[in-house]
């Protein structure tokens, strides 16, 4: 079984143990209590037999007789489930109960006053538990050897032991309740620690935790190691491949200089076509070189990372103002003094910049920053009044392979790199157009 509830299993292999250990007490109790009952009626059986011994004498005629038999009326009852019967010379003795019939000894040798127990066939077919004597008898009642036998009914010890068997089962069943009941408090708890290794990992995933840590039992902490180790190993291959991609990127930017100087020697020499399809390979590549130099640079997995948005918007604005795109405009801020972010400050005015710079290229008069509380999360919006994005390309600005840094549009690459930081942070980016401006949102969680 490899799929399921874990706890569904450990409660039906706890019930199902519980049961078969149930079954065999009430099997074992059952026994013993037969056990019980057949040495009890063995106790009995044994005054009775010493009752017919003691009550053995000789008759007016010379016959031997029991003088003085045992008291329960049941001896006297036919067919009652209690006999008696003396063996002596040729002559058989027996009680009332058993009618005519005659109980048949099976062949034993016993010592003088001796006793044994058999399982004898009784009147009628029925089984019977019978206890014999062996006697020497005195002379004054005839001598010789005396075989007596007292014997009880076995379906009287079988019905005892049913009607034991019927008043413990609903005992059994409340115990069993309590054991199953038991059981699942067991492993309730002991699956709790699980139940906390879940919760870590959430926690890491949305960015509030960065490692399991020590709070586990002993049973659960070397996954938890394992885990957080998995957790730094992967951690530590990222900041290698970001390194890696921002070496790559620097060794780029060389050539790319040297192509720049090309292209412009090239329009000295009045080749300027082929200046200008060179330049415009260097300049997509020269883009791609600056996506993923931001991508290496973004911050994401750091749990502990929050960013005052009022901060980061007025230095966002302090400067984009003060460039030749931004100094016409008009720029009204609307954030909260209390609205943080659970983002890296750095990565959230890179993101904010980009999406600024972006405004203040196609805006005629102004360009609006405001930050509203939703569920659990700050949406920025940056408003421009520019002529907008034709709707035939805004699906194009927002398709994942699709967007018009790559397309040659004028968006330019910085709405890719909002993407990438959005997406690197458990947030989401929006972009939405029409014949009053465009206005994108940046999604930030709380």
């Amino acid at each position: 079984m490899t799929r399921g509830s874990l706890r569904r299993r450990l409660l039906a292999a706890a019930a199902l143990s519980i049961l078969a250990a149930l079954a065999l007490s009430a099997l074992g109790l059952t026994v013993l209590f037969e056990r019980h009952v057949e040495r009890r009626i063995a106790a009995e059986l044994t005054v009775y037999l010493d009752q017919v011994t003691a009550g053995l004498d000789q008759g007016a005629d010379g016959a031997l007789t029991v003088a003085r038999p045992p008291a329960d009326p049941r001896f006297s009852q036919p067919l009652s489930g209690l006999y008696w019967q003396v063996a002596a010379g040729g002559a058989v003795l027996r009680s009332r109960s058993l009618w005519d019939a005659t109980l048949a000894m099976p062949e034993d040798s016993l010592a003088d006053g001796a006793v044994h127990r058999h399982r004898i066939a009784g009147p009628g077919g029925a089984e019977l538990i019978a206890l014999e004597r062996s006697v020497l008898l005195p002379a004054r009642i005839g001598g010789g050897a005396m075989r007596a036998v007292v014997a009880l009914d076995a379906a009287d010890v079988a019905a005892a032991t049913r009607a034991f068997a019927v008043d413990l089962l609903p005992y059994l069943g409340l115990l069993a309740l309590f054991l199953v009941a038991s059981a699942y408090v067991q492993v309730v708890v002991g699956l709790r620690p699980l139940a906390a290794v879940r919760a870590g990992l959430a926690a890491i995933r949305a960015g509030t935790a960065g490692r399991l840590g020590e709070r586990f039992p002993d049973e659960i902490r070397p996954l938890a190691h394992e885990v957080d180790a998995l957790i730094e190993a992967r951690a530590a291959e990222i900041e290698r491949a970001r390194a890696r991609a921002g070496d790559l990127a620097h060794g780029l930017r060389t050539p790319l200089q040297v192509l720049a100087g090309d292209v412009e020697r090239l329009r000295e020499k009045g080749e300027a076509d082929i200046a200008a399809e060179i330049d415009a390979v260097a300049t997509t590549m020269r883009r791609h070189v600056d996506r993923h130099l931001a991508r290496a640079r973004i911050a994401a997995g750091n749990p502990d990372a929050r960013a005052r948005i009022a901060d980061v918007v007025g230095r966002v604005v302090a400067v984009v103002a003060r460039t030749p795109a931004g100094a016409r405009l008009a720029w009204p801020v609307d954030v909260p003094a209390d609205a943080v972010g659970r983002i890296d400050p750095d990565d959230l005015a890179e993101a904010i910049g980009n999406l600024a710079e972006n405004a203040a290229r196609h805006a005629r008069s102004r360009v609006a920053i405001a930050v509203r509380r939703a569920a659990g999360v700050f949406v920025v919006a940056v408003a421009d009044d520019g002529p907008g994005i034709p709707a035939d390309r805004l699906a194009e600005v927002l398709a994942r392979g699709g967007r018009l840094d790559q397309s040659g549009g004028g968006a330019g690459l910085g709405l890719a790199i909002v993407g990438d930081i959005a997406e690197a942070w458990g947030g989401r980016f929006d972009l939405a157009s029409g014949p009053s401006g465009t206005t994108a949102e940046l999604v930030v969680r709380a």
